[in-house]
Formats: C-alpha cells, structure tokens, sequence
C-alpha cells in the first residue's frame, strides 16, 4: 500500500486518500467525489464517499440510451469531465484512469462527478515512466518512448473519452492517422465536434490542445442542458 505525505497532515495518508483530499481542498467541487471520511486498518483502509442520488457509471449509461450520445449531451458531461481533469491538475493530482466508468452521471440532472483516485498519483513536471490505469487510454508516447507527462496524458484520455461518447467505439489505428494527417472526420458529427477530438488525440503530445484551454473550445460554446436532457 503507498503512502504520500500532504500539507496539513503530520502522518502519511494512504495514496487515494490523500489524492482526495488534495482534490477536494479548498472550493467544494461537484464534479469530483467528495471524501466524508476514512479510517486505516491494519491491512486495509476504509473510504466513506458521498452517494449521489439517482447515479450509474457512465460506461451503464452510454450502453443504455443505444452506445452513444448526441452531440448536446455529450457536450454536456465533457464539460464536466475537463473541469475535473483541469481543478485535479491545478490542485497537484494526476487521476491517471479517466475512463467511462470512473465518471458517475446522475440520469436525471446529467450531473458528472470523477470517482476512484486509485491509480492516481501526485502530479510531477517531470515524466512518469511506469503506466497505471487502463490500457485503452494510455497515451501513444508510452508505448513508443516509455514515458508520459501528466497534463497531456489526461488530455489524451478525454479525448478517448469523447470519442467513445459519439462515436460508440474505441478509436482505431485507421482513425488516430487520419486524425493526425488532420483529415478525420466522422459522418453525422459538426465540424466543431471533429476538430475537438483532432485536437486532444494528437499523437505528439506537445500538439495536443492545452487541458485548461478544453472548455474554451468553440464546441463548447452552443451548450444548452435544455437540449442535452431532451431525450430523457
């Protein structure tokens, strides 16, 4: 079990738990999983975590309303998701694991919140040479230089994230060349859309679209909750 030392606390946490903390310090989130309690045992420690009402994982909730979203519901939850990826980030955490499943949505306000730090990690400037989190959303530079960034490693999985909204699928070898030969598109999706996910699966890291600057791309600027929660 790994234990990391934090501001404000005399002994060492065990890693989710001081993650958490750190998450949640300072203005309450609702985007993040808010930490009520825990309490250390000899072999284990046990999290006491608020239950929002009325949720599932996002993965349950996609594979519900047919595998994937319209673009107005999509474009709601990733609000959501970036914003928790950036205040994580901007408060020292490194998730490492945004994935569907660790985003739980609320089905009838579409409210998002992160969930499970486990695989998480004090976030570093300099590269991380061991991986943790799940396979289909680590970062290309892993797997060809054995090392990653924090920053652009969780813009890499919103990208996947996204794609997985409103495309229903993994994105394919075939998509990730065409995304960085910048001719990738996707029938049915808007052009803002399109770009959006060119811009966060960019194979060289250094291109990819800055985490704090995700909201403030122009696919974000026609969100409407009204039409998010239309159909349901």
């Amino acid at each position: 079990m790994k234990y990391i030392s934090i501001p404000g606390h005399p002994a060492p946490l065990p890693l989710e738990v001081g993650l958490l903390i750190l998450a949640n310090r300072g203005p309450k989130v609702p985007e993040i999983i808010e930490l009520l309690d825990w309490q250390d045992q000899p072999d284990q420690y046990i999290m006491i975590l608020e239950r929002p009402s009325h949720c599932q994982d996002l993965w349950d909730f996609v594979e519900s309303h047919g595998g994937t979203l319209n673009e107005d519901t999509a474009r709601y939850i990733m609000t959501q998701a970036s914003m928790a990826a950036h205040i994580c980030c901007s408060r020292g955490v490194f998730h490492r694991d945004i994935k569907l499943e660790n985003l739980l949505i609320n089905t009838e306000t579409l409210e998002v919140k992160l969930i499970d730090f486990g695989c998480g990690d004090l976030l570093q400037e300099s590269a991380y040479d061991v991986f943790c989190g799940t396979r289909k959303y680590r970062p290309p530079e892993y797997l060809t230089e054995g090392k990653y960034h924090g920053k652009p490693a969780t813009v890499w999985s919103l990208g996947v994230l996204l794609f997985l909204l409103v495309c229903g699928r993994f994105p394919k070898r075939r998509d990730l060349q065409r995304i960085d030969d910048d001719v990738w598109f996707e029938p049915g999706l808007s052009n803002e859309c399109c770009h959006l996910i060119r811009s966060l699966l960019q194979k060289n890291p250094s291109w990819r679209i800055d985490l704090k600057k995700i909201i403030f791309h122009e696919w974000f600027m026609v969100l409407s909750l009204r039409s998010a929660t239309n159909d349901f």
